[in-house]
């Protein structure tokens, strides 16, 4: 397979910060159940993460773009780009980007733009941003992805349907914490899951989303960037890759001949459920929280309709002394009040009353 296919810029670009955030608020699984099924079936995760009456794709974007500042130390005024990528943003003509960038302290000097595509517009939002700053238009440029809790009551996707992400300062290699070696995108028309205007929940075409989708897109996305770069399984600390449930990314782990090992630490799934556009990234933010300066790191995501975004990186030297000056994935994760059925159902405007 030809090099040239990667996407590489022409200067090294790194993450010089990155963030996490994730709701307070937990849904048991066993919960969707009982009101559903009369807690008969089985149940693909835990407990999926809710955000609460006064939490949205804005707000929580800002909390996770606060958590990167603060690892990288810099001042927003030096950001030049502020990108959010979600399937779930407030407005739909209002960018979610011009909030958080003013949030921050980023504007006005600063270019802002809402992306989408499903489950990777974070990782299409922080590759733009590698493009930015790699061919210095910008010194540093932020990137995230973000969704909140989405299903229709009764279907699949309610059990997953998590909220949370995560938010990635990208800037020069040589002040990064982890180096992006190399990134391949791999995309075609597979049209799996969708959402038409004015449509309150999304349709998905079941076991189509499996083989034709998000396992073809992952596979060959993953294994073209091991073949290109000439690397093996074995090269890796840890792999990232998107989270609709706990059993797909495990299966096309294995497919592209990772270890279980690899891929527990950034496993998140079974105890925040799908975070959509934050799904692959906000597993990185917690390989990161862990990594040792020089493993090694792959992370693939998957957006329907479908493409996946393959990414290569290596963890250096600055990781150590800024993963602490913002809280941890694990932190917010272990931060959890359980709610039942009802009270999601009133956080999440599931009864229409006209």
């Amino acid at each position: 397979m030809a090099e040239n296919i990667l996407l590489k810029p022409t200067h090294p670009v790194g993450i010089v910060g990155y963030g996490a955030y994730v709701p307070r608020y937990r849904l048991p699984a066993t919960e969707v159940s009982r009101i559903w099924t009369d807690g008969k079936g089985g149940i693909p995760i835990k407990e999926k993460a809710v955000p609460g009456l006064d939490e949205d794709v804005v707000t929580m974007s800002i909390e996770a773009a606060r958590n990167a500042l603060g690892r990288a130390g810099i001042d927003p005024t030096e950001i030049r780009a502020v990108w959010v990528g979600s399937e779930s943003h407030p407005y739909a003509v209002k960018p979610t980007s011009t909030l958080v960038a003013e949030a921050i302290g980023a504007v006005p000097n600063v270019q802002a733009a809402d992306w989408e595509f499903a489950c990777k517009a974070g990782t299409e939002a922080m590759v733009a941003a590698i493009g930015f700053v790699g061919s210095q238009m910008a010194r540093y440029a932020l990137a995230v992805g973000m969704d909140t809790a989405q299903g229709k009551p009764g279907d699949a996707l309610e059990y997953t349907a998590g909220a949370g992400g995560a938010a990635y300062l990208l800037g020069p290699a040589e002040e990064s914490l982890a180096v992006i070696d190399h990134t391949y995108s791999f995309v075609t028309d597979t049209p799996d899951f969708w959402r038409r205007a004015y449509q309150k929940y999304p349709e998905h075409g079941q076991r189509f989303t499996g083989d034709p989708a998000y396992f073809k897109h992952i596979y060959e996305a993953g294994s073209t960037l091991l073949e290109a770069t000439d690397t093996t399984p074995e090269d890796y600390k840890y792999a990232v890759f998107h989270q609709p449930n706990t059993k797909f990314p495990q299966r096309v782990g294995a497919m592209l001949g990772f270890s279980k090992e690899q891929i527990e630490t950034g496993l998140l799934v079974p105890v925040i459920g799908n975070t959509y556009a934050g799904s692959a990234i906000i597993g990185l933010t917690a390989v990161l929280d862990v990594a040792e300066p020089g493993d090694r790191i792959m992370m693939v995501s998957f957006g329907s309709g479908a493409g996946s975004d393959a990414f290569a990186i290596t963890v250096t030297d600055a990781t150590l002394e800024r993963r602490n000056q913002a809280p941890r994935t694990q932190d917010y994760i272990a931060r959890r009040t359980e709610i039942d059925y009802a009270t999601y159902a009133r956080m999440r405007g599931k009864l229409v009353m006209k």
